[in-house]
C-alpha cells in the first residue's frame, strides 16, 4: 500500500472521531514539518509553537481535507501559511535558522562533483559551499526560499509544492529557478564557473 493510500486511511478514520489515526499522523510528519518551519522561523520554541498550531489547524479543518492532494501537501500548505502569519503578526519576516550542512550543498546540481575526494582543502571548500549556500537562500525573497527548500531539501515534486504553496505550478517552476540563479550567483565567484555555465 502507497504511503498516500496509508495516509488517507488514516485520515478518513480521523474524520470519523478516531483520535489515535490523527495521532499517527502527527507523529509521522511532526519532525519533517518542524524541520521544514525551522527554515522559515529562527527561534525554536516558536518553531515548536508553530508546529502545534499547524497540527491544531489540520484538525480543526481536517473535515474539509478531501484527497485531492496528499495529506503531507496539505499540511505543508497549512504549515508554510502559519509561519507566514506568525511571524507577520510578529512583525519579522522569514529567516534561514537552521544552517545548511555540507550535505544540503551538495544536493545542489552540479555540486556533487566537487565533494568527490575527501581532503582538508575538499572538507573546508564544502564548508565554504556550504556557508555561501545558507547565505545566498537566507537573503531570498520569502516565496524564493519556501520554494527551493520545498524541492530541495523536503523533496517535494514540483505539483507538490504548487499544492503546498497554493501557486500554479509555473509559478513554482519561475521560483524555483529564480532561487537557483541567485544562488548560483553566490556560489560562481567561489567555484570559478564559467561566466555562461549555469548550475
Amino acid at each position: 500500500m502507497s504511503e498516500r493510500k496509508m495516509d488517507q486511511q488514516l485520515v478518513v478514520r480521523a474524520q470519523q472521531g478516531d483520535k489515535n489515526a490523527f495521532g499517527l499522523l502527527v507523529a509521522k510528519y511532526q519532525r519533517r514539518l518542524a524541520r521544514l518551519l525551522a527554515r522559515l522561523i529562527r527561534d525554536p520554541v516558536e518553531v515548536e509553537d508553530v508546529t502545534q498550531e499547524t497540527f491544531i489547524k489540520a484538525y480543526r479543518s481536517l473535515s474539509g481535507f478531501r484527497g485531492d492532494s496528499a495529506f503531507y501537501t496539505w499540511l505543508y500548505r497549512i504549515g508554510i501559511n502559519t509561519a507566514k502569519n506568525h511571524l507577520v503578526s510578529s512583525g519579522r519576516r522569514a529567516q534561514m535558522s537552521a544552517p545548511f550542512t555540507v550535505e544540503d550543498a551538495e544536493g545542489f546540481e552540479g555540486m556533487e562533483q566537487r565533494c568527490d575526494a575527501v581532503t582538508p582543502e575538499s572538507e573546508l571548500m564544502g564548508k565554504e559551499i556550504a556557508l555561501t549556500v545558507n547565505r545566498a537562500v537566507n537573503i531570498l525573497p520569502q516565496e524564493l526560499r519556501s520554494a527551493v527548500l520545498l524541492r530541495e531539501i523536503e523533496g517535494l515534486s514540483y505539483g507538490e509544492i504548487a499544492e503546498a504553496m497554493n501557486c500554479p505550478i509555473g509559478t513554482v517552476r519561475s521560483r524555483i529557478f529564480r532561487a537557483r540563479e541567485a544562488i548560483a550567483a553566490e556560489l560562481k565567484p567561489l567555484l570559478n564557473t564559467d561566466e555562461n555555465r549555469r548550475w
